[in-house]
């Protein structure tokens, strides 16, 4: 491979920006990332500063599923309880409490296994 701008010199690399190939001269280190030196290097900063975020919005994403999942865990672990507790008393109205927990089960398991996907 040659560089884009002088075909008579060896790249040593391609711009993340363009995929150009650049020489030594024609390339500048961007945050480890090479990019065409005064043509590309704020788009560099910027595409690399943008993953950055993405991952760390991924990882809070990931950590506000498993905060859900353990409140309704929690909560619907409570209503079941409950439920079967009061089976004898409530009768029909304690049938309902477990359907509530056994759903509120089901919705953490759903948002624990969600938040695995952002890690």
């Amino acid at each position: 491979m040659v560089c884009y701008f002088h075909p008579d010199r060896p790249a040593v690399g391609t711009c993340k920006h363009c995929q150009r190939g650049l020489c030594n001269e024609c390339a500048v280190i961007v945050s480890d990332i090479l990019a065409c030196r005064d043509r590309h290097e704020d788009q560099v900063r910027k595409a690399e500063q943008a993953a950055i975020r993405g991952i760390l919005q991924a990882e809070r994403a990931g950590a506000g599923y498993v905060r859900s999942a353990v409140f309704y865990g929690l909560t619907g672990a409570a209503f079941a309880i409950l439920g079967f507790v009061q089976l004898r008393f409530l009768g029909l109205q304690a049938v309902f409490f477990i359907l509530i927990g056994l759903f509120l089960l089901y919705a953490s398991a759903a948002n624990f296994l969600e938040g695995r996907r952002f890690r």
